[in-house]
């Protein structure tokens, strides 16, 4: 008994450290929408959060805003837009400090009525995120897109994951949708589109992790649809060149709402994955641990709990080791902000 009581009162404890704040919602006049937030740590301690803001998803009007936490401070600065298209939709922004200290920012332009009209869009920043330069596609080709982070390779290129969203269905990711990456070589400033990962029922939004020089482990959403009836598990691929060819994707054990995926490396060498342990709803939000390099996940703790939807993670850890989690919740029109430690996500009994 007492050693149950110890137990309870510890996993209380650990729990107590988990911090999730509230960073702004519909009294920030950039419209209701706020959706999906990503999260960027600057090499003088400062934080990003981008998000594209706008009347609804598939509004006309939408633009990439920028809020910053400098270092040291507790209030997030006012958003302010840093991308915008006179003619189209932005969406899907994306910042990014590479290692030469510039912050990318990647983006989406919406040219037709659904996502599969889109292309990549990419301004960059020399005085981390303050001014930018213009904007300029990164690549043409139609139904392109970025939503997750690039991470810097052994190899010291750069591997952008992007996705390849086909159909005119907004209610279905159809099933020859597929995930793929940009590798940047610093030396000739070219990106690079690397092999696809297809899966039965399609797949997007890979979140790339590499587990040692060379090889890569992605996981990435499930295609389908969003009905309470659809089965999916987030998709699992690999790579042992590099990024450049990947295996077939494979259902993980790990469900999946048709819903994003935040899968990191921590400084230890643990990966770090945040998901919805849903097939149909996007909650709740849950953070989970492996130690083996994504076989197994023994360590989870929901961080969010609630209805209005806890969605499209974004996760970075800082050099004090402190984990930052942004996402969405109330039906896309709030940001929040969770902080946690590897050590804050307990074993699961």
């Amino acid at each position: 008994m007492k050693a149950t009581i110890l137990l309870a009162l510890l996993s209380l404890a650990l729990q107590a450290q988990v911090k999730v704040e509230r960073v702004f919602g519909p009294e920030i006049k950039t419209g209701p929408y706020k959706h999906p937030a990503s999260i960027c740590a600057l090499d003088n301690g400062d934080l990003l959060i981008t998000y594209y803001g706008g009347e609804g998803e598939y509004a006309t009007s939408t633009a990439v805003f920028l809020s910053r936490l400098k270092a040291g401070a507790t209030q997030w600065t006012a958003p302010r837009i840093i991308a915008q298209d006179p003619l189209r939709s932005a969406g899907n922004g994306v910042a990014w400090q590479s290692p030469d200290g510039r912050v990318w920012l990647f983006y989406v332009i919406r040219f037709g009525d659904t996502w599969s009209n889109s292309r990549i869009a990419v301004k960059v920043s020399s005085d981390r995120g303050e001014t930018w330069s213009d904007s300029s596609l990164l690549r043409l080709e139609e139904g392109w897109m970025v939503r997750g982070k690039p991470i810097t390779l052994s190899s010291g290129e750069w591997l952008l994951p992007i996705y390849h969203e086909t159909g005119a269905d907004r209610e279905r990711v159809a099933p020859d949708s597929a995930s793929l990456f940009l590798l940047y070589n610093p030396k000739t400033k070219a990106w690079t589109p690397t092999g696809r990962i297809r899966s039965a029922n399609g797949n997007i939004q890979p979140s790339p992790v590499e587990l040692s020089p060379g090889h890569l482990l992605a996981y990435c959403r499930r295609g389908g649809g969003y009905e309470p009836s659809e089965k999916g598990w987030i998709v699992s691929a690999t790579s042992s060149d590099g990024g450049r060819t990947w295996s077939e994707g494979r259902n993980t054990e790990l469900p999946n709402p048709n819903s994003a995926v935040e899968l990191i490396k921590l400084a230890g060498g643990k990966l770090l994955l945040v998901y919805n342990p849903s097939m149909s709803d996007r909650v709740p939000l849950t953070v989970a641990i492996s130690e083996d390099n994504g076989k197994t996940w023994p360590r989870k703790l929901d961080i969010a709990k609630g209805p209005g939807g806890l969605a499209y993670p974004s996760a970075v850890q800082t050099r004090d080791g402190v984990v930052h989690i942004v996402y969405t919740s109330d039906d896309r029109k709030v940001i929040r902000h969770a902080t946690l430690r590897e050590s804050d996500v307990p074993q699961v009994r």
